[in-house]
């Protein structure tokens, strides 16, 4: 997708109540002064350079990308009369399908979760969408499972993406025992990763054979992914691009294969009575620490990616 194409949450009987679009240095400045002058209050806020808020209307530019996330009852105006003119120089909003024209087009979006969280499975799904399903996943806010912290809309959206997709999506989970068991064999991240978007490629293109077209993050050499298809037989053509995620197919697989993630953590927590924490710090140490001692060094590895730093150190 072009770096400055807009995600939206608009539909023809609903107001605008969700805009992201990503931005540069100089307009996140540039957008802090004039929310500032417009009287918002400013906030800290998790992997975000700043939030703030006025009234019903709140305004987040977060660190990746950098990326703004406009959202409230007044989202559309504060987007038509002031991003756009003051901001970007441009209007965009309602042009996505001419921004963006491959966005709409038959295709898998592939992504993956777990891969930098010390406890829990790798999570890699895959989701097949064309014009229609691309502009419904729109239509209900969609975007990017990173920008989502609430575990409880994790769960609402990728409700409603399965049955906006029905059948045509695939999550492949692989336990921590599997994981590690893979990562013996492969010896390489990026591998093994390239192993589960091929498995999960080749099952899409089963449920959608005329599918001619695939597309996830830029995660390895593009020869990578295509030497593994090569060997699978796949002729779908195979694409990586950084930010893949500003794409509705990529961004609900990434939203599926955040909640199975998610879902793997709470039930695993709750069988082993300790709260597993998400990433790799010193909470997750912590955690690390008391499950050895309730359940022993030998289980560690059931429960988390024995390649991890974190590991060697417990």
């Amino acid at each position: 997708m072009d770096r400055k194409s807009p995600q939206c949450y608009i539909n023809s009987t609903m107001a605008l109540a969700s805009y992201t679009m990503e931005l540069d240095m100089g307009q996140v400045s540039k957008l802090k002064v004039i929310l500032a002058d417009s009287g918002f209050d400013f906030r800290e806020k998790a992997y975000a350079i700043f939030s703030a808020k006025k009234e019903k209307l709140n305004v987040t530019v977060y660190e990746k990308g950098p990326k703004v996330l406009v959202q409230g009852k007044e989202t559309e105006d504060f987007v038509k009369f002031t991003l756009e003119p003051e901001i970007l120089g441009e209007a965009r909003l309602g042009y996505e399908e001419e921004l963006n024209p491959e966005m709409f087009e038959p295709h898998f979006g592939v992504d993956e979760s777990g891969k930098g969280d010390f406890f829990g499975p790798l999570v890699i799904a895959g989701v097949y969408t064309n014009r229609e399903q691309t502009r419904e996943l729109m239509d209900i806010g969609i975007t990017d499972s990173k920008r989502i912290s609430s575990a409880k809309r994790i769960y609402e959206l990728s409700a409603e993406i399965r049955k906006i997709v029905e059948n045509r999506h695939k999550v492949v989970r692989w336990s921590p025992l599997k994981y590690n068991e893979l990562y013996r064999r492969y010896k390489n991240v990026n591998r093994l990763l390239g192993v589960g978007h091929i498995a999960v490629i080749e099952n899409l293109t089963k449920r959608v054979p005329s599918c001619p077209r695939s597309l996830s993050d830029q995660f390895a050499r593009p020869d990578l992914l295509n030497n593994l298809a090569r060997k699978c037989n796949l002729t779908v053509k195979i694409d990586q691009r950084t930010k893949a995620e500003s794409d509705m197919a990529v961004a609900a697989a990434s939203i599926l294969a955040r909640e199975s993630f998610l879902d793997w953590i709470k039930k695993t927590s709750e069988r082993c009575r300790i709260e597993l924490p998400l990433g790799a710090n010193e909470t997750v140490k912590t955690a690390a620490r008391e499950f050895v001692n309730k359940h022993g060094r030998d289980r560690l590895d059931t429960v988390s990616k024995f390649h991890f730093k974190t590991f060697s150190e417990i």
